[in-house]
């Protein structure tokens, strides 16, 4: 009899796994998924369509709170955690849980689920969520493209709507983000490759988008999400970490397998964060990749407003700020610097916005921007809305007036990878041309 299963996750690898490891797998029953971290996205069904001939009737997706009542109601043999950004501590109160409810519980490792490309592939992941992956990757396809390189960006996944419908999605244009009904995290995500001209690719198989982005590629860029480790097996693995939150790098899953795993670790925001921080984060990359290659950076941030002594309304980069566990992103940093003055958000925050607050208790005086469906992006917009200020400062990596409608002056924070002496980026992907 084959072992019953029960995976553990947040609509992203979890998926993957399933696809690569277990989907053909007589050795493994799997009963359900469970799912948290993001709003509203378990009470679905893993469609047959993706979930193969074994599972004609799909697999439900059901909330991970119900965990321990799952393993006895079915029997579970295993339970295999699936997803990221997670402290040490809290991985194994869950593992806990697990084991008390008469269960193993076991991880996946890269080996099992990472699938191998024919043509180069250069991963961009990090320890924490926030730490500057995006603009990493950027960098990296700039500098690729500029060695006449065809680039290709491949996504983690955030398949938060119809599975069935986003099997394989192709971003090559903003109209392609409408018609695949984008959230505001994938937004943020795929519109700066789209700006640059860089076709990326999301989706749920990530073995047919692997397929499908080889067609039109000379390097495949791995563009991580949260702390995850890379789904296709990297010829250059690079890291991002972040001296804003030294130690992180090991005291979180799967962000320092990540690490130990590294090619190259950037230090990112080497340029606002304390000079003893830095040292720390150089110091941990000695201790737990030793053989990786070093590159400091810094994510200048560009703001052209006159909002100093102005009352401001902050909006930050929502994951970021709630799993990513910071408590300010840019746009807070970019509003201090000129002189301005934040806006408690708080009070004005209605519906789903108000619980992401209750939920997330570190936060500053700024607004996460949280667009996980369109019901949450009219909460956002009513509550940019009602807050009583001079301007609104945005920071996140998209420009939020293109999908949401706001009553006052409202300002844009960019910012972009700048490396800081020797050696670069563009040093390394030199070497490795």
């Amino acid at each position: 009899m084959p072992e019953k299963v029960i995976i553990m996750g947040a609509a992203g690898r979890d998926f993957h796994d399933f696809n690569v490891y277990f989907r053909e797998n007589p050795q493994y029953e799997v009963v359900a998924f469970t799912a948290t971290q993001i709003p509203d996205i378990e009470g679905r069904q893993y469609p047959s369509e993706l979930a193969g001939s074994r599972y004609p009737k799909g697999i439900p997706i059901l909330p991970e709170s119900e965990l321990p009542a799952l393993i006895k109601k079915h029997d579970i043999d295993t339970v295999f955690l699936s997803y990221s950004d997670l402290p040490h501590e809290y991985v194994m109160h869950k593992a806990s849980e697990v084991l008390a409810a008469g269960a193993n519980f076991e991880l996946l490792g890269p080996n099992h689920i990472q699938l191998k490309s024919t043509v180069p592939v250069i991963s961009i992941c990090a320890v924490r969520t926030g730490c500057g992956k995006s603009q990493t990757t950027r960098r990296v396809a700039d500098i690729l493209r500029k060695a006449g390189k065809k680039v290709v960006a491949v996504r983690h996944p955030m398949p938060y709507g119809d599975l069935r419908e986003q099997i394989v999605q192709r971003y090559a244009t903003y109209e392609d983000m409408d018609k695949y009904e984008c959230t505001i995290e994938e937004r943020e995500e795929y519109e700066p490759h789209i700006d640059r001209g860089v076709v990326l690719y999301a989706g749920v198989d990530y073995e047919k988008i692997l397929r499908e982005a080889e067609k039109e590629a000379d390097i495949i860029l791995w563009d991580g999400g949260n702390n995850d480790f890379s789904f296709y097996k990297s010829d250059l693995h690079i890291v991002v970490a972040d001296p804003h939150r030294p130690g992180h790098e090991s005291c979180y899953h799967p962000g320092e397998a990540n690490i130990r795993m590294a090619d190259v670790v950037v230090i990112n925001k080497v340029d606002t964060a304390y000079p003893e921080d830095v040292f720390a984060v150089r110091a941990s990359i000695r201790e737990l990749a030793p053989q990786a290659i070093v590159v400091e950076a810094a994510s200048p941030l560009f703001l052209q407003a006159d909002i100093a002594g102005k009352d401001v309304l902050v909006v930050e980069d929502g994951p970021t700020l709630t799993h990513g566990g910071m408590p300010y992103g840019a746009g807070a940093m970019a509003a201090e610097k000129l002189g301005a003055q934040p806006v408690d958000p708080y009070p004005y925050a209605v519906g789903s916005i108000r619980s992401t607050f209750d939920k997330f208790e570190h936060l500053g005086p700024v607004l996460p921007a949280m667009g996980y469906g369109e019901k949450q992006i009219k909460e956002l917009e009513e509550t940019i809305n009602a807050v009583e200020c001079d301007a609104v400062i945005i920071g996140t990596p998209i420009d939020l007036s293109r999908i949401i409608k706001i009553n006052k002056p409202a300002y844009r924070v960019t910012y972009e990878l700048q490396e800081i002496g020797k050696p670069t980026l563009e040093d390394v992907l030199k070497k490795f041309l």
